[in-house]
């Protein structure tokens, strides 16, 4: 079985290796002329250790990221409000915690290892155009004419996929009215803030914000205005920050961007020999960091099942199959990910003080219970999105 796929993105190497490791033959067409640098995703949750663990690049994950066992909610005003230890789902994962670490560094640890596979290739420069469909295969065309047959397609290429644009799938949903603005910081936050976790989600009605920890950099997310100009709202970073923390001169910041937030998903995650995954099939909010984990989910589960098909083909399974994992994944896309991000969202920014109130003493009784902490936790680090057993012991490896 010959598999094309579009992106080297962290979704696109995942399925990539994972098929390869599955005995597939791979081919990864990428449009970049090298791995992409930006790295907005950084949070990898406990189910998607357990997928990289299972693919043998965990060990080099955690080697380059930072182990993250808790996460913690603060107000603005009122400080810290409650840290969340997942250690309470030692018995559910072999990974209690989260890892920080930019998934540009995965990318790297990927490709690397699919190299170390013959029938797999990657291609850059190679921007997927079009597709051409029959019942037994699939053609990637590109913008110069050039072309590659495979059995499936899988579209990891972006929430601007041109894959899902050539098929001409919907993709239905909202763009948030603000924009997000990250900066990526070398000021040591714990020194000017106190003890902090390595993710920190700090509520208020008007400048809410998250603090996190890569390996590189602190990384702090504002809300911005919709309709205001790029320039006038880096130029005014400065003293946002300040307002977070003073250290009496400026924030010393090595990067920032501007982007625009969707909630989106496509209308169906499969279309004849091609598979949405990632970006290209659901886009997200990244409060909780979801998105690129449930784009990783999607590439093992499709890897699975295109690997598994040649058996079941001769059963006459293999078809339905591939159906029932997308369908599968974009109910999760729609249940779970789009709902949960975007709860998360609207908690952060509540302006009703005693929908505020309310939530942040909810919040207080959640640390204070291990059995409810367990069970928010299980369905804010995706294990309750993947095991519908969620909650019973997982056997070790």
């Amino acid at each position: 079985m010959h598999v094309l796929i579009a992106g080297a993105g962290p979704v696109g190497l995942t399925a990539a290796l994972a098929l390869a490791r599955r005995g597939c033959e791979v081919t990864v067409l990428e449009a970049g002329d090298d791995l992409a640098a930006e790295s907005r995703a950084s949070t990898f949750h406990p189910p998607t250790l357990e997928m990289l663990d299972a693919l043998g690049v965990g060990a080099d994950l955690l080697a380059r990221g930072l182990v993250a066992p808790t996460f913690a909610y603060r107000d603005r005003r009122e400080g810290l409000i409650a840290e969340l230890d997942l250690s309470v789902l030692a018995e559910d994962t072999p990974y209690p915690y989260r890892v920080q670490c930019e998934q540009s560094k995965l990318c790297v640890i990927l490709l690397a290892h699919l190299a170390r596979h013959p029938a797999a290739r990657v291609h850059f420069g190679w921007p997927v155009d079009s597709v051409r469909q029959a019942d037994s295969g699939v053609v990637a065309v590109a913008e110069d004419g050039r072309e590659v047959a495979g059995d499936w397609l899988i579209a990891a290429d972006g929430a601007s996929s041109t894959v899902r644009r050539a098929l001409e799938l919907p993709f239905e949903g909202i763009t948030y009215p603000e924009r997000f603005l990250v900066a990526s910081t070398d000021e040591d936050l714990p020194v000017l803030l106190g003890p902090l976790a390595y993710v920190n989600y700090v509520f208020d009605p008007v400048e809410w914000s998250v603090l996190l920890r890569t390996p590189d950099h602190w990384r702090v997310l504002l809300p911005t205005p919709e309709d205001t100009p790029d320039a006038h709202e880096l130029g005014r970073l400065d003293g946002r920050l300040r307002a977070i923390a003073d250290p009496g001169r400026p924030w010393r910041v090595a990067h920032a961007s501007l982007y625009r937030v969707h909630q989106r998903v496509a209308a169906t995650f499969r279309q004849g020999r091609v598979l949405l995954a990632g970006d290209a099939a659901h886009v997200n909010n990244p409060l909780g960091g979801l998105g690129m984990n449930s784009g990783i989910h999607d590439a093992v589960a499709y890897a699975q099942v295109l690997a598994s098909g040649r058996a079941a083909a001769a059963r006459g399974e293999s078809d339905r199959a591939v159906t029932a994992v997308a369908d599968e994944r974009r109910r999760i896309a729609l249940t779970y990910v789009q709902e949960v991000s975007d709860q998360n969202y609207r908690r952060m920014r509540a302006t009703d003080p005693q929908v505020r109130s309310a939530h942040l003493a909810s919040l207080r009784a959640l640390a204070e219970d291990p059995a409810t902490a367990r069970a928010y936790l299980l369905r804010s680090s995706m294990i309750a999105s993947l095991r519908p057993d969620a909650g019973q012991p997982v056997a070790r490896a």
